[in-house]
């Protein structure tokens, strides 16, 4: 089996279609899946008890993910509150975080003054680990029973950069919905300067081997119907829409179930959003580029692709037509709107339940991949794998659970460029380190 492999090391110079990536490409005969990299997330609520404070821990749980055989951490250093655990003078730094221990929902203070990213950089590099940021982007507040965090709540005049939901009753600010992350508009430029900046203080670490940017996208398939956004999809059309937004779209249409007659806007708005998130991708990329040439940018994404209109994001290459695939959603041009060419990694969620470790659907973890890989063209390297704590993973005897994790290596590392699994806090919740190394071990050795 032929296999894409990764070499890091070349400067880039330029963003777009033509830029030089870091890395070349080497055609090898046979796989070997010994070179391919092994990524591990970190979420930032979820293991925040255990290392908000304490170096120590991140120490410790380093050494286990080296141990297992992963080659690459993804640290989340801008969870859902908008707020960051990096050095920047853009938004404030996360005081506490609200997370799940021992069935109880609690909120963790933070109280150390070291630099929460830089200790991970330090305990990593030891380790001969490589480590990314991750950060959860278009989303700048988050509401629960323990209250209200993020830039959305603090400052007033940023209240309109949050995203309109198009509800029942019309298009309403998600800061008056309910609880849980809130987005940002990703349409307005405000938004977009605001979070370049923020990646470009991120850049100057010089240590930092990469930026992953989860959370790249609109938040739902209702977002977003503000007059702003309302404004910039004329724009983007060239004359008025008269009947806004019903001419664009309906509450009630369904992702996944779209009805056979849609309305007259649908499909081009779908195209503009997606726009949205290209262009940015690309201003990102070269803000981040400039600070540091030689990091890497990649990007997290769900693997279902035939849905992922939802989020406004296309994560193909341009080369693929996806007009000719699913002509009931996307444009002739909706292809040109695909950003894996800005990328110098993608990070694939695999996310199938751990009863559907092997197949060639869009809902198994070996089809995600698979898929992915004809989907992305080679314009970026695709490493996939699943989340192995939540859904069906949750509610699954420890049995079923354990033997699929270590299926899910060798599904995903031989299907495409590399292995991802989601999240570390569930490797460590039942002590899970045991399958994934097993797994790592069996594909190195295939």
């Amino acid at each position: 089996m032929t296999a894409l492999l990764l070499a890091m090391g070349l400067l880039l110079t330029s963003c777009g279609k033509d830029k030089e990536k870091e890395y070349e490409w080497e055609w090898e005969e046979e796989e070997d899946a010994a070179k391919k990299p092994r990524f591990i997330w970190i979420d930032a609520a979820a293991n925040f008890p255990d290392f908000a404070n304490s170096r120590e821990n991140i120490r410790r749980d380093l050494a286990l993910a080296k141990d297992a055989g992963f080659t690459d951490v993804v640290v989340d250093v801008r969870p859902t509150t908008g707020d960051v655990l990096f050095t920047t003078d853009v938004v404030a730094q996360v005081q506490w975080l609200g997370t799940w221990r021992n069935g109880v929902y609690a909120k963790y203070e933070r109280t150390a003054t070291w630099d929460y990213l830089q200790a991970f950089i330090e305990e990593g590099h030891a380790l001969g680990l490589k480590v990314h940021a991750g950060v959860n982007t278009f989303t700048g507040g988050n509401s629960n029973a323990l209250g209200s965090q993020g830039v959305l709540y603090r400052e007033e005049a940023k209240k309109e950069w949050a995203t309109h939901l198009l509800t029942s009753t019309g298009a309403v600010n998600v800061l008056g919905l309910g609880s849980n992350e809130k987005f940002f508009n990703p349409v307005r430029e405000e938004v977009q300067e605001y979070l370049c900046a923020m990646l470009e203080d991120l850049a100057a670490y010089r240590e930092l081997d990469g930026i992953i940017l989860d959370r790249a996208r609109f938040n739902n398939l209702n977002s977003d119907f503000s007059p702003y956004t309302r404004t910039k999809f004329e724009a983007f059309l060239g004359y008025k829409v008269l009947n806004f937004p019903d001419d664009v779209m309906t509450f009630g249409i369904k992702t996944g179930s779209l009805p056979a007659t849609l309305p007259v806007y649908f499909k081009q708005w779908l195209e503009f959003r997606a726009k949205t998130i290209h262009d940015f991708m690309g201003k990102a990329r070269s803000r981040v580029k400039a600070v540091n040439p030689k990091i890497s940018f990649g990007v997290y994404v769900g693997g279902w692709y035939s849905t992922y209109y939802e989020n406004g994001v296309n994560w193909a290459s341009p080369d693929f037509n996806t007009g000719e695939k699913y002509p009931q959603w996307a444009t002739a041009t909706y292809k040109k709107q695909g950003y894996a060419d800005l990328m110098d990694v993608i990070l694939l969620g695999a996310y199938a339940a751990p009863t559907r470790i092997y197949g060639t659907s869009e809902w198994t973890v070996q089809g995600f991949c698979t898929r992915a890989m004809e989907l992305v063209k080679g314009d970026a390297p695709v490493v996939g794998g699943p989340d192995v704590g939540n859904g069906e993973w949750a509610t699954a005897s420890d049995a079923v659970v354990n033997s699929a994790i270590t299926q899910s290596v060798d599904a995903a590392i031989h299907a495409c460029d590399g292995y991802f699994l989601f999240d570390m806090i569930h490797l460590k919740n039942k002590n899970q380190w045991s399958y994934v190394k097993a797994g790592i071990s069996q594909a190195i050795d295939k």
